[in-house]
């Protein structure tokens, strides 16, 4: 499966029930679909999908060839796959559901926790920072996208 903001939204929406079932936040209904979405950009800082490393790898390609290099079968060459490899390496290898992790889970976490306190869309917040962070990281270690269709 190949992981692009719509698995970030994935990620984002089995976080927000989770939450909301875990009763650690209250929110209006009306706003899941804006708090899934504003969750998701949040993510977007930390994970990185297939289609983001597909873009790095191709200005990478085009930062040493040049423009007139970048075909449209460029995907298919040693170059973008040499590339591909470089940048996926300096993840170690981690990911969660198909998404890389930029930061650490514990740093993904943290972000979440404060995501959640400050966020305009999210009314209420139980528990303490501590148990908040414990929560958030346990669930994203759970997340699979194939599950959360």
């Amino acid at each position: 499966m190949r992981t692009n903001f719509e698995t970030l939204k994935s990620l984002a929406s089995f976080t927000v029930d989770s939450l909301k079932q875990g009763n650690v936040i209250e929110f209006d209904i009306e706003h899941r679909e804006a708090l899934v979405d504003a969750m998701a950009t949040e993510l977007g800082v930390s994970l990185a999908t297939d289609e983001d490393i597909k873009e790095q790898a191709i200005e990478e390609v085009e930062e040493k060839m040049g423009i007139e290099y970048i075909t449209d079968d460029i995907t298919e060459s040693e170059m973008y796959n040499h590339a591909r490899k470089e940048i996926i390496k300096t993840f170690s290898g981690e990911n969660i559901g198909g998404l890389y992790l930029i930061e650490s889970l514990h740093e993904i976490g943290k972000r979440l926790n404060k995501f959640l306190l400050d966020c305009d869309f999210i009314e209420d917040v139980f528990g303490s920072d501590d148990e908040i962070h414990a929560f958030i990281v346990s669930k994203i270690r759970t997340y699979n996208p194939k599950r959360s269709l």
